[in-house]
């Protein structure tokens, strides 16, 4: 029996041209492709600029550092999302909280974070990270507002939302990651995400000073630039200016996301297309499909259902070769954030996770497959109500 999973790349003859080119010209890394990806990802989000780093993980520590987070920093940001939205600040030395998420969006409740903030002295926090759960497009405009309120800078965490938007209060469209209210966005190119890398990661932002700190962060804080070199012994010469790490992204998986890039919107409008499949046909079933999801700005990385009995069901598509997955087991109840915190409880995030359940969602899934998991998830109904 073939198994469909939750979530699969899709790799098309023109990518794998695109990775062979690379194998067959001079560089595989630190080579121009790299900088054709950033520039092409910058246009397709609307940042100023962007920095491609080896993964989204890579990302989110640079981005952290780049943003001043040190030891005592403190740092807000959602309970449900991968460890990484939150380990980027104890890389650093810093301390993160949580604050619940709003049950419509499954996002950071930016009323949460207010009252966080309101019970602290000002100046207790430093940052914020949002994260675009799903793909929902969460309102940076709103974040940016209580940001400046407060003095913190944003983060915001679109590994689960390129091609994702929210309108803002004057109705012009703001893509996830364009630098527009966020100081700095960071994305994700792993294999299940929108553009599938393998691995690789993006930083993207409009401020230049941002921009320069991250470039020598992600290349060992090392500098040939002459303008800012202390003396030039010759042409071998560099310099360490930071204490740096090499989180760069070689060309050859930068021709693969540029590759990816050409098709990113048409797979786009085919995660639509099977959400508005699953919204249709689940209408009568009892499953609670979260309020977010009908948002015309949703990315659709997730297609994630809430229901009563959960265990059971993931058992039964399990059974039935399908992969479902739970996104995500509440980082605040992470044995290493126990043991830092003790136990911590936000009533929405845990309602969430004891009923969420993500079912397959990528561009090629096929109608046949959609069905026949649709079909197995009736089945699964008709038998529990006979």
């Amino acid at each position: 029996m073939k198994k469909i999973p939750y979530g699969k790349q899709h790799i098309s003859e023109l990518d794998i041209q695109a990775v062979v080119s690379v194998l067959q010209n001079d560089f595989l890394t630190q080579g121009p492709k790299v900088k054709e990806f950033e520039e092409k990802f910058a246009s397709y989000v609307g940042s100023k600029y962007a920095i491609a780093v080896s993964n989204g993980t890579a990302a989110l520590h640079l981005s952290a550092l780049a943003l001043g987070v040190q030891k005592g920093s403190r740092v807000i940001t959602s309970p449900i999302t991968f460890a990484a939205s939150a380990n980027c600040v104890r890389f650093c030395g810093g301390i993160i909280e949580f604050a619940d998420i709003d049950p419509n969006t499954l996002c950071l409740d930016i009323n949460k974070v207010r009252e966080k903030l309101e019970a602290a002295p000002k100046g207790t926090y430093q940052g914020i990270i949002p994260v675009d759960f799903a793909g929902y497009a969460i309102n940076m405009e709103a974040f940016r507002e209580l940001a400046n309120e407060y003095g913190m800078w944003i983060l915001e965490d679109s590994c689960h939302a390129p091609g994702g938007f929210f309108n803002s209060q004057n109705g012009d469209k703001q893509n996830c990651g364009n630098g527009k209210f966020a100081d700095a966005a960071i994305f994700s190119f792993h294999p299940v995400k929108h553009i599938a890398c393998g691995e690789g990661g993006m930083i993207t932002t409009n401020d230049p000073a941002i921009y320069k700190k991250l470039l020598s962060l992600r290349s060992h804080g090392i500098t040939k630039d002459p303008n800012e070199l202390t003396k030039i012994d010759g042409g071998w010469y560099y310099e360490m200016h930071h204490l740096g790490y090499n989180y760069r992204m070689p060309d050859l998986l930068c021709a693969l996301g540029i590759s990816q890039l050409d098709y990113a919107e048409e797979n786009l409008k085919k995660r639509k297309e099977i959400a508005g499949r699953y919204i249709q046909a689940f209408a009568n079933l009892p499953i609670t499909i979260p309020k977010s999801t009908f948002d015309l700005g949703h990315a659709f990385h997730l297609f994630v259902i809430q229901v009563n009995d959960r265990k059971a069901l993931y058992d039964y598509l399990n059974t039935n070769g399908i992969s479902p997955q739970i996104h995500y087991i509440p980082v605040h109840k992470q044995p290493y954030y126990e043991s830092l915190y003790g136990e911590q409880s936000f009533q929405h995030a845990e309602t969430y996770y004891e009923s969420c359940l993500s079912i397959p969602m990528y561009p090629s899934l096929s109608v046949e497959d959609q069905e026949y998991v649709i079909a197995i998830i009736n089945q699964f109904y008709k038998q529990s109500h006979e």
